[in-house]
């Protein structure tokens, strides 16, 4: 597919009429059969791309083994392992439809998006069996449950044949992403196989320059959109090593694994960046690392600014959603603007439009409207959200955002996030952004409570730094963001809290904060 790019030049999809597998796995195996494609970071084994086609094929066998049609769903609850990459793109293989879940749910959750998903198969690993694998009862559409592990590798060893790749076209579905629930009940994004090879092209070729010379270590795992694509099909395509870590991410043995196999491209979520920042890790932990990415909610520019003064990286701040399957706008190497998400990624349109529809003015706040060919074909099962986002070739994020003069655009909160106060929009992102600035403050968020006329004000949920003394912190944050910001910026309030409630893939639950009852103050 042919298409012309937001700055005028034509970018080219060669995923029209093909199954991505062919192009993600096939092709890169059939042209350099030896080249290593996958480093467990844990054990130091590795795949070759010849290995991971093999892994494919036989998934693939597997399930078709198995019954598995296509357009037939199968969730993965998986660690990031080979096995993730090998049903990922196996079921795809087949036309069926992988589904990848966060492996931080619940029982509950799990039962949830089984019975939504109308998942035939399930696939694990042995740490979900006392979550996922208990969900797995009473469920009216699953045939099967597999387990990772010796039992699954000599299933997979004894498949026979796969049958030949599902012929695809532009219009079949290929992948399903689940929301990380920041709003609530968790939709099913339907992505396509054309929505892969476009990411790659615009975003990983053409804003990172990833290539065959790259080794990527992601913190965000598969399952997780932003994951899926830094440690999934970007290096799958462009010949780059992926250094997987099947583990939960821990600042020292994240340290330990870029130090041992030296990545060229981190990929983090500014929440793990903070917490970095505040490890004693060596100084020189990143000196192989060429660029930084971050993603999952704006990256406050005093992170950036101590990440690059000590680690030596430049980190590239942009936003995406499940529902675009990656970043669609994003800083550029070497040109980043802290506290901006940067500009949009070619082939990608940006619209700002103010509660009426119109178009906002530069410098005004405005709901982000994006188009671009990995737009999601919809949510599955959810008639009024699909009505509700999607807006002709547009789909609405969600989002506030301003677009400032030298054409980048800032973030300034989800739109339910935004809070005006005495007739004037606050921005929490702007109020996040000075509180985390101080040494003493390790994370935080902002939201709106009512004060005791009824008008909303802003308040602020703080997780205090290892070793600081909370006694008075309140009064501390407060004269920091009057020193900073607009007085009536504030917040009347701050709330102490040894943890902020978060979504698997790293972003605060706001409406878990907005729910608690705030304290009541005079006018101010």
């Amino acid at each position: 597919m042919v298409g012309k790019s937001v700055s005028g030049e034509f970018y080219t999809s060669a995923m029209s009429s093909q199954n991505a597998v062919q192009r993600f796995v096939i092709d890169p195996a059939q042209a350099d059969p030896e080249a290593i494609a996958v480093i467990d970071a844990v054990t130091g084994r590795s795949w070759s791309r010849a290995d991971m086609a093999q892994g494919v094929e036989q998934a693939a066998a597997v399930l078709a083994g198995r019954g598995v049609q296509r357009e037939q769903r199968v969730m993965l609850v998986v660690a990031d392992t080979p096995t993730f990459l090998w049903f990922f793109w196996g079921a795809m293989h087949l036309g069926a439809i992988p589904v990848p879940v966060s492996t931080m749910l619940t029982e509950k959750d799990y039962r949830f998006l089984l019975t939504d998903s109308r998942s035939v198969g399930l696939v694990l690993s042995p740490a979900f069996e006392g979550t996922a694998g208990v969900a797995v009862t009473d469920q009216p559409y699953l045939g099967f449950t597999m387990v990772e592990g010796d039992a699954l590798d000599q299933e997979l060893a004894a498949a026979g044949p796969a049958p030949a790749p599902f012929a695809a076209t532009d219009d079949d579905a290929a992948f399903w992403l689940y929301t990380s629930g920041t709003t609530g009940f968790p939709k099913g994004a339907i992505h396509r196989h054309v929505d892969l090879g476009f990411c790659t092209d615009v975003y990983a070729r053409a804003v990172l320059g990833m290539n065959d010379t790259d080794r990527v270590y992601s913190v965000a795992k598969l399952f997780f959109a932003y994951g899926l694509g830094n440690a999934g099909y970007f290096p799958a395509d462009t010949g780059a090593v992926v250094i997987l870590n099947p583990g939960r991410p821990v600042p020292d043995e994240v340290a330990d694994h870029v130090r041992t196999y030296r990545p060229t491209l981190f990929f983090g979520v500014p929440t793990f960046y903070a917490a970095l920042l505040a490890s004693d890790i060596a100084d020189d932990t990143f000196a192989g690392v060429r660029l930084g990415v971050s993603a999952g909610e704006p990256l406050p520019a005093d992170i950036h600014r101590r990440f690059a003064e000590r680690f030596g990286v430049e980190i590239l701040d942009g936003i995406g959603t499940t529902e675009l399957a990656h970043i669609f706008i994003s800083n550029r190497p070497g040109q980043s603007m802290p506290g901006s998400s940067g500009t949009p990624v070619d082939g990608y349109r940006i619209e700002l439009r103010d509660e009426n529809g119109n178009p906002a003015p530069d410098g005004e706040p405005g709901r982000l409207f994006v188009a671009g060919e990995s737009v999601m074909a919809g949510y599955w099962n959810r008639t009024e959200q699909n009505r509700s986002v999607l807006s002709g070739e547009y789909m609405a994020t969600g989002d506030t955002y301003e677009r400032n003069p030298d054409g980048s655009y800032s973030c300034l909160g989800r739109n339910d996030d935004m809070l005006k106060v005495g007739g004037i929009w606050v921005s929490p992102t702007e109020v996040e952004a000075a509180i985390v600035e101080m040494d003493e403050v390790l994370a935080v968020a902002v939201v709106g409570a009512p004060d005791a006329d009824g008008l909303i004000k802003p308040k602020a949920f703080v997780v205090a730094a290892a070793g600081v003394d909370p006694t008075g912190l309140d009064d501390t944050v407060k004269a920091h963001v009057q020193g900073r910001l607009a007085r009536f910026k504030y917040p009347r309030w701050v709330e102490v809290v040894d943890e902020l409630p978060m979504t698997a893939t790293g972003k605060v639950k706001r409406y878990l904060l907005r729910d608690q009852e705030g304290a009541v103050e005079p006018r101010s």
